[in-house]
């Protein structure tokens, strides 16, 4: 096929119709991908309008259409699987809880009057009441602590003249 559209006549001239060759269905396919994932805003979709590309490259290069739908399932599959285990790395990399970059609350110090006997508190920060534990290997003793880590709301805390 020579060109993107071509006119198929049939038995009778009437009966005249446009067909789309492969290459061009796959740069629609990509293109309604790439639509959709604009106005979704999902990465995801733009890695499989990437899979379709892929699907209209071999089309060009004369591949049968199995080879087609493979380099498309290849290519698409293969990088959303890259960004799903880009983003699980990513999310475990950035998990906030400790990092006093991304918790403004670390580092801060609040006044524990008394520990409970399972080694919680109620702790007055912020002009309200905060659930607070102890961190690992700390003694549970009144006075100043420094909160080290949030755990949900629950500030994890270590006393201040602790390293």
């Amino acid at each position: 096929m020579l060109g993107c559209l071509h006119a198929q006549l049939l038995s009778n001239p009437s009966e005249a119709r446009i067909v789309l060759s492969h290459p061009t269905l796959w740069w629609i396919a990509a293109a309604a991908l790439v639509a959709l994932e604009l106005a979704v805003g999902t990465f995801d979709l733009l890695m499989l309008a990437l899979g379709a590309a892929a699907g209209a490259l071999a089309a060009h290069l004369g591949l049968p259409v199995p080879a087609q739908l493979i380099a498309a399932a290849l290519v698409g599959a293969g990088l959303v699987g890259v960004l799903y285990l880009r983003r699980a790395r990513n999310a475990r990399a950035a998990r906030a809880s400790g990092d006093p970059n991304l918790q403004m609350d670390i580092g801060q110090t609040v006044q524990v009057a008394a520990w409970d006997a399972d080694g919680s508190a109620r702790v007055r920060y912020r002009g309200t009441e905060w659930p607070a534990r102890l961190a690992p290997d700390c003694p549970a003793r009144a006075g100043l602590h420094r909160i080290v880590a949030l755990d949900g709301n629950t500030l994890v805390l270590r006393p201040r003249d602790a390293s």
